[in-house]
C-alpha cells in the first residue's frame, strides 16, 4: 500500500489536468457494458488435490487460504513421515491407518496456487471460526479432543514459520457444531450452541470465573430425532450492537450484553427446517450508507423437508426446500417475504458478491445433512440480485461437473472469482465404488463480471492511502482516500464496498459483511487516474474491527480488491 506522498503526486496531476466530477452514488446504473451476473460464469481447476478435504475454509488477509478437515478422518490426501509429537510414521499397517501420520490442514496460496501442510493437534470436526481484529484467526470448539479447544492461526504470507497454535484456555462447554461471530467489541468473540449444548459463552472471559450461560432459544428449537435441527444457528449483528439468531426456523432479537432476548421474530413460513442438519443457510443483505447503516435485512435460503434426517437414515431422500425468506430485523415491522430459487437446495453456500448480488452455490436437492444423507448434487450455482423485481431475481449460472455436498465450502477471493473446495459424504476418505467420493480438487467459479468483455470498464491499479499517523488503518467515522484508474469507458455510477471475508463450514459464512461505503468527493485527471474521498463506517456495530476487501465498482464491475483494516 502507497505512502501518503504518492497520493498527493496523483492529486496534483489531476489538479493540473482538466478535471471532471463524476457521480458518488447508492445504486449502481444500468450502463452499456456493465453486468451484474446475468452471464453464466466459467469455472476452472486448480488443484488435482488438495490433501485434506474443505469442510473449513476461510481466506487470510495475506491473500492466502487456510483449509482444514476433522483430525479424526484417518489417511488424508498427505502422509508424514513424522507424527507431531516427533515419533516416526512406519510402513506398518497400524501406522498407515494412523490419523495422526496424516495431515488434515493445508495453507493455499492464491498466487502460486500451492499448498503448504499446517499442524493440527485437536480434533476440528464441525467447529467455528471468527477473526480477529489483527487478522488473526480465533478457530473453536469440534469433537473429541478439540470440543472445548481454542485454537489461533495468524498468517504470514506463506512463510513456514506461522501455523496453528493451541491455546491454553479452553470453553467452558463442548462446542461441536457450534457457531461463533466476532462481537462490536474490540476483539471479543460469542460461541453460541453445539450438539445438545444449549448455552453460548465469550472469548475471552471478562472474568476469572466467567463460564457459559443458559440459552433457552435453543432447548426450545432442539428436534431431537431430527439431529437437533438448530445447530450450526445463523448470527448477524444488527447495526445497533444486538444479535440476530436464528435456529431451526424461528429468529430472535437478543441483547448478549444484558443476557435478553428483546423480541421473538415471526416463524419463517413453510415446512422443514433451515439449520444443521437440515443445513439451509443465510447471509444479512449489504448494508448502506444511504439509511446510514441503520437498516438491516436477512436472507435465508433452502433446507430439508420435515423429517428428511430420520427419512435418510431409512434411506429415503425427501425433496428440499425450494422457499427464500428475506425479513428487515431493524424497526419495528417485520415480515417474511417468501420466494422461490430455480429448484431445491440444501448443503449449499450463500456468497455475498462485490456487486452486492448473493451467489447459491455448491449442496444436493434431496435429503439431509450428515453421513450419506443426501442425493442428487445441486450443479448450477444460482445468481440472485436483490434489487429487482419479485420474479426476476434469479438466475441460473454455468454448471460444473464435481458433485459439492456434505462437507464442502466456498470463499470470494481477492480477485473476484470464487474458491470451491471439499466434498465428503462419509467419515473415511473414501475414493470408489460410492455414488460421491471424497473430493479432493480445488476448482474457481469466475463470475461474469470478471470476464475479459468488461476489462475496458474495470477499475485497476487501485490504492488505498491512509494519510499521516494513521499507522496503515481506517478510524471509524474518518474519511481516507483511494485511487484508481479507469480506461475510456466510464459509466455514471462508480461505487465502493467493504467486505468482511467469513469461515465457511456447513452451509453457513460465519461473519461474512459486505458494505456500501460513502463516496465524499470523486475526481478524474490526466491517463485516467481517479482520485476518491470515502467515508469509513461510523461504528463497530456496523463493522467490527478488522481487515475488510475493498473493492471500487465503476458501473457494475468490480476491481481486483485490496485489503482495509478498520478500527
Amino acid at each position: 500500500m502507497a505512502r501518503r506522498n504518492h497520493f498527493l503526486i496523483v492529486i496534483n496531476s489531476m489538479i493540473a489536468a482538466l478535471f471532471f466530477t463524476l457521480h458518488c452514488i447508492g445504486c449502481t446504473a444500468a450502463v452499456r457494458g456493465s453486468s451484474n451476473g446475468d452471464g453464466v460464469g466459467q469455472w476452472q481447476l486448480l488443484l488435482d488435490n488438495t490433501e485434506v478435504v474443505a469442510m473449513h475454509m476461510t481466506l487470510t488477509h495475506h491473500n492466502t487460504v487456510i483449509i482444514f478437515d476433522q483430525t479424526e478422518a484417518g489417511p488424508s490426501g498427505h502422509r508424514l513421515r513424522r507424527r507431531y509429537n516427533g515419533t516416526r510414521c512406519t510402513q506398518f499397517r497400524n501406522d498407515l491407518a494412523d490419523s495422526s501420520c496424516y495431515v488434515h490442514s493445508v495453507e493455499y496460496g492464491i498466487s502460486g496456487n500451492k499448498l503448504r501442510p499446517l499442524r493440527l493437534s485437536t480434533d476440528t470436526w464441525c467447529s467455528s471460526g471468527s477473526f480477529l481484529s489483527n487478522g488473526t484467526l480465533l478457530q473453536t470448539g469440534g469433537h473429541g479432543s478439540g470440543a472445548q479447544g481454542i485454537r489461533y492461526f495468524s498468517p504470514c504470507g506463506g512463510n513456514d514459520n506461522c501455523d496453528w497454535r493451541e491455546s491454553r484456555q479452553s470453553l467452558a462447554d463442548d462446542r461441536w457444531y457450534a457457531s461463533s461471530l466476532l462481537l462490536p467489541e474490540e476483539d471479543r468473540v460469542i460461541v453460541v450452541g453445539g450438539r445438545r449444548v444449549f448455552t453460548y459463552e465469550f472469548i475471552p472471559k471478562q472474568y476469572s470465573n466467567e463460564g457459559s450461560f443458559d440459552f433457552p432459544f435453543l432447548r426450545n428449537t432442539h428436534q431431537r430425532r431430527q439431529g437437533g435441527n438448530n445447530l450450526y444457528p445463523f448470527l448477524h449483528i444488527c447495526p445497533d450492537g444486538r444479535l440476530f439468531i436464528f435456529a431451526n426456523r424461528d429468529s430472535i432479537l437478543f441483547n448478549y450484553k444484558e443476557n435478553r432476548v428483546v423480541k421473538h421474530f415471526p416463524r419463517i413460513p413453510g415446512d422443514g427446517s433451515r439449520n444443521y442438519p437440515s443445513s439451509g443457510s443465510s447471509v444479512i443483505l449489504p448494508l448502506h450508507y444511504t439509511n446510514g447503516f441503520e437498516k438491516a435485512e436477512v436472507m435465508v435460503c433452502g433446507g430439508a423437508a420435515s423429517g428428511a434426517y430420520s427419512a435418510a437414515g431409512d434411506g429415503r431422500f425427501l425433496k428440499g426446500l425450494t422457499s427464500c425468506g428475506r425479513m428487515v430485523i431493524t424497526g419495528n415491522r417485520h415480515n417474511w417475504n417468501m420466494e422461490n430459487m430455480p429448484g431445491p437446495r440444501l448443503l449449499c453456500d450463500m456468497l455475498l458478491l462485490p456487486t452486492g448480488d448473493v451467489l447459491i452455490i455448491n449442496g444436493a436437492k434431496r435429503g439431509a445433512g450428515g453421513w450419506n444423507n443426501a442425493r442428487n448434487a445441486s450443479l448450477e450455482p444460482y445468481l440472485y440480485h436483490p434489487n429487482k423485481t419479485v420474479g426476476k431475481r434469479f438466475s441460473v449460472l454455468k454448471s460444473t461437473r464435481i458433485p459439492r455436498m456434505y462437507h464442502s465450502s466456498a470463499i470470494l477471493l481477492p480477485d473476484g472469482r470464487v474458491l470451491v473446495a471439499g466434498g465428503n459424504p462419509h467419515n473415511r476418505y473414501v475414493f470408489e465404488n460410492v455414488a460421491y467420493p471424497t473430493e479432493l480438487r480445488l476448482q474457481a467459479f469466475v463470475p461474469d463480471y470478471m470476464g475479459s468483455q468488461h476489462h475496458q470498464f474495470r477499475p485497476t491499479n487501485v490504492t488505498i492511502h491512509y494519510g499521516h499517523n494513521n499507522f496503515y488503518c481506517v478510524r471509524y467515522g474518518g474519511e481516507f482516500n483511494v485511487s484508481f484508474r479507469l480506461a475510456s469507458k466510464v459509466s455514471n455510477a462508480v461505487e465502493f464496498s467493504a467486505y468482511a471475508p467469513p469461515f465457511t463450514s456447513h452451509s453457513i459464512s460465519m461473519n461474512q459483511r459486505l458494505l456500501r461505503l460513502r463516496c465524499k468527493s470523486l475526481v478524474r485527471g490526466q491517463d485516467g487516474w481517479v482520485g476518491a474521498v470515502l467515508e469509513a463506517p461510523p461504528s463497530p456495530s456496523v463493522a467490527p474491527a478488522g481487515y475488510y476487501l475493498l473493492t471500487v465498482l465503476n458501473g457494475g464491475i468490480p476491481s481486483l480488491s485490496q485489503w482495509i483494516r478498520i478500527l
